[in-house]
C-alpha cells in the first residue's frame, strides 16, 4: 500500500490531467470556430455568402430559431423517427443475430445475402421505399430501418459467435439445452457487440436521416435543410446544420455511456 503522501501525490496528477484533458477540447472547439471564421472572412462560401455562412451569422440564427420554436418544432420528430426506426432495427436484428452467430449452419446459409444487401446503399431503396409506403413518414422510417439493421445484426452475430466453445461445451455437459445456452450464456456474452452495433446503427441513421427527410415530409431537420435553401436564409441552414451535429454528438456520448456502463470487461 502507498503512503498518504503517495496517494495524495496520484490523486493531485490525476486531478492535473483531468483538468489538461478538458482544455485541449476547450481547445478544439476554439480552433475549429476560428477555421469556420476563417473559411468565411476569406469568402471561401463566396462573395456574396460567405457572411450569412459565418459562426456569428449561424449563432444569431440559432437564437431566433429558439425563440420562435423551430428547432423544437424540427428537431422532435427527427428524433422520433430516428427512435422509431431503431427500435423496430432492434427487435428484429438482436434475435436473428443471436440466431445466426449461435446457429453455424445459419450463419452459412445468410452469410452471403447479409453481406450483400448490407452493401446496398439506403439511398437507393427511395424509390421502393415511396412505391410501397408513399410519401412522408412512414418511407423515412423504412429507409432508417434499413440502415440500422445491418450493423445491429452484424455485431451481434459477431459477439454471439465469438463465444468459447469450452464454455457451450460445459453447458452441454451439465444438461443445458439451446434455450437455456442461448439466454445464459450467449446474449450476456454478446452484449459489449451489441452495445457497439447499436451505437454504429444510431451514427449512420442519424447521417442519412437528413437525405431521408427530402422524401416530402412537412417537418424534420432534413426538410428545414431544403426549406432554408429555399428562403436564400444560408444563416438558418448553417445553424440547422450546427443542430444537427450537436444532436448527433449527444447521442453518440449516450451510447458510450451505455457501452462504458453496461459492456462488461474482459
Amino acid at each position: 500500500m502507498g503512503s498518504p503522501e503517495q496517494k495524495k501525490t496520484s490523486g493531485v496528477g490525476k486531478g492535473v490531467s483531468f483538468v489538461s484533458e478538458r482544455l485541449f477540447y476547450v481547445l478544439g472547439i476554439v480552433l475549429f470556430l476560428l477555421a469556420w471564421q476563417t473559411a468565411s472572412w476569406m469568402k471561401v462560401f463566396g462573395e456574396n455568402f460567405s457572411d450569412a455562412f459565418s459562426p456569428l451569422a449561424a449563432l444569431l440564427a440559432l437564437i431566433e430559431m429558439g425563440k420562435n420554436g423551430d428547432i423544437v418544432h424540427h428537431a422532435l420528430p427527427s428524433l422520433r423517427r430516428v427512435l422509431i426506426s431503431l427500435s423496430l432495427a432492434v427487435v428484429v436484428a438482436l434475435p436473428v443475430g443471436v440466431l445466426v452467430g449461435y446457429f453455424k449452419r445459419l450463419e452459412q446459409l445468410t452469410y452471403v445475402p447479409f453481406q450483400f444487401m448490407r452493401m446496398i446503399s439506403p439511398l437507393a431503396w427511395m424509390p421502393i421505399a415511396i412505391i410501397i409506403f408513399g410519401v412522408g413518414d412512414l418511407s423515412v422510417t423504412f429507409l432508417l430501418w434499413l440502415v440500422a439493421i445491418w450493423p445491429l445484426i452484424l455485431n451481434t452475430v459477431h459477439g454471439a459467435g465469438r463465444v468459447s466453445p469450452l464454455w457451450l461445451n460445459m453447458a452441454k455437459t451439465m444438461g443445458a439445452k439451446d434455450r437455456g445456452i442461448l439466454t445464459k450464456i450467449i446474449i450476456p456474452a454478446a452484449i459489449p457487440d451489441m452495445l457497439t452495433g447499436l451505437r454504429l446503427a444510431v451514427g449512420v441513421s442519424w447521417i442519412i436521416l437528413v437525405p431521408a427527410e427530402m422524401l416530402g415530409v412537412p417537418d424534420g431537420l432534413g426538410y428545414f435543410i431544403l426549406d432554408t435553401r429555399d428562403r436564400f436564409r444560408y444563416d438558418e441552414l448553417m445553424a440547422t446544420i450546427f443542430i444537427i451535429g450537436l444532436i448527433g454528438y449527444l447521442l453518440d456520448s449516450a451510447n458510450r455511456w451505455l457501452i462504458s456502463r453496461f459492456a462488461w470487461k474482459i
